[in-house]
């Protein structure tokens, strides 16, 4: 089954290039489901394998993707509101304890959240429209949009270029570093939260 759709994804690159890469990435950082790590690797792959795509050009077609992606995600989220939040949450199954964690990390760090957001498929998804929810401001949101989707484009991008001989390996590596991000965020969460509710007890003492 895994391979019938890796197959069906590469065969769609192969045809319509960087393309495929725009529309991915677009609609997965506008709030869609959509596979985009794995459509960057399988694109960088093909760069590597049959060098009729460009690492160089699927990065800036990338980020110029996650980026517009981001941001119409945000202009949802600013719309819909937090109805808007629930709905989408109910349809696409998720737990309302991973929302209501997104929601303290973004209230809490604002923009900065963006930047590990990017690195984490389910926070990736719904960033956007959970920035435009919170109603952070979108300036700090545009830039720190920016910057992830720059660093994780790049990222992804050249790890499949110079790992293409190695696909199903860089797959479970990446996977693995998936975890690590967000067990690493969850701690620095978690430090900083307690940190921040000593010093208010401090202050109300």
């Amino acid at each position: 089954m895994q391979y019938t759709i890796l197959h069906s994804l590469r065969t769609f690159i192969a045809d319509y290039g960087y393309w495929a890469v725009v529309l991915a990435l677009l609609a997965e950082s506008a709030g869609l489901p959509v596979p985009g790590e794995i459509t960057l690797l399988l694109a960088s792959f093909l760069a590597y394998s049959e060098r009729h795509l460009h690492v160089g050009w699927i990065i800036v077609a990338g980020t110029c993707a996650a980026t517009l992606g981001g941001n119409i995600g945000y202009a949802i989220g600013e719309y819909g509101g937090r109805p808007l939040l629930d709905r989408y949450r109910s349809a696409l199954r998720i737990s309302p304890d991973a929302l209501e964690r997104a929601e303290k990390m973004f209230a809490d760090y604002g923009a900065a959240a963006i930047l590990s957001a990017r690195f984490i498929f389910g926070m990736r998804v719904f960033a956007g429209p959970l920035a435009g929810v919170l109603r952070m401001n979108w300036r700090a949101f545009t830039l720190f949009n920016f910057i992830g989707a720059s660093v994780w484009v790049t990222f992804i991008s050249g790890s499949g270029y110079l790992f293409g001989r190695h696909w199903h390996t860089l797959l479970r590596v990446l996977q693995r570093f998936n975890i690590a991000v967000l067990i690493v965020a969850a701690v620095v969460i978690a430090v900083l939260s307690w940190r921040y509710r000593r010093q208010a007890l401090g202050k109300k003492g």
